[in-house]
């Protein structure tokens, strides 16, 4: 059974930075490509970083270049973001799948996903 689990969310302050963690399980981890993902209340589901070890290819969306890292370690995937903004507040996800090259960080598609995480920056 695939798993997923996020942690790592919370309330920060504008400018402050929360690492989050995406433990995983149930998959052949090398093989897919992991992702995070965030939806605003309100708004479309929206990717933010995703990550492929077997194409050697991580991908971020504009607003999380230079700001958020994503990387992996056995079988979890981190999402380090700094200079966080208000606008980053949302319920933040991550999922699995082996998605086509040109929709690597595109929600619809991917199958498997976690509870979320919620994070909230106060100005």
């Amino acid at each position: 059974e695939v798993q997923l689990v996020e942690s790592g969310g919370g309330l920060v302050q504008a400018g402050g930075s929360l690492r989050l963690s995406c433990a995983t399980s149930g998959f052949a981890f090398d093989d897919y490509v992991i992702g995070w993902f965030r939806q605003a209340p309100g708004k479309e589901r929206e990717g933010v970083s995703c990550i492929s070890s077997a194409l050697g290819r991580t991908w971020y969306a504009d607003s999380a270049k230079g700001r958020f890292i994503i990387s992996r370690d056995a079988n979890t995937v981190y999402l380090q973001m700094n200079g966080l903004r208000p606008e980053d507040t949302a319920v933040y996800y991550c999922a699995a799948d082996v998605p086509p090259v040109q929709n690597m960080c595109s929600p619809p598609a991917y199958d498997y996903w976690g509870q979320g995480t919620r994070v909230t920056v106060s100005s």
